[in-house]
């Protein structure tokens, strides 16, 4: 069975950092395109960072030079490198993986989310 599991959310003053992980199993992380959504209060989930099976990658317009999405293949671990984090970036966050079955198919999977909270 598929199992995403997030961590490294937490609390961050305006402009610091923090790297989220996504510790994947019953999928192989390097063989999937990935991503990382996001859910800010109130409003609907958007992909924030995509990680393509041929790892190219795209952001959303607003974290696009602030954020990184990566893999580590050994240890089949998504991350979400965010920097210059900003009050706006308040959300759940939450990893993904769009799963191939067959030539056709696709199922998605989620995480449970991870609380990152931005002050001013």
């Amino acid at each position: 069975q598929v199992h995403l599991v997030e961590s490294g959310g937490g609390l961050v003053q305006s402009g610091g950092s923090l790297r989220l992980s996504c510790a994947a199993s019953g999928i192989t992380v390097s063989r999937n395109a990935m991503a990382w959504y996001r859910q800010l209060p109130g409003k609907e989930r958007e992909q924030v960072a995509f990680i393509s099976s041929d790892d190219e990658v795209n952001y959303l317009s607003s974290v696009g030079g602030r954020f990184a999405i990566s893999r580590d293949n050994a240890k089949n671990m998504l991350y979400l490198q965010m920097d210059s984090l900003k009050p706006e970036d308040t959300a759940v966050y939450y990893c993904s993986a769009f799963v191939s079955v067959g030539e056709t198919m696709r199922r998605d999977y989620w995480g449970p989310g991870t609380q990152v909270t931005v002050s001013s």
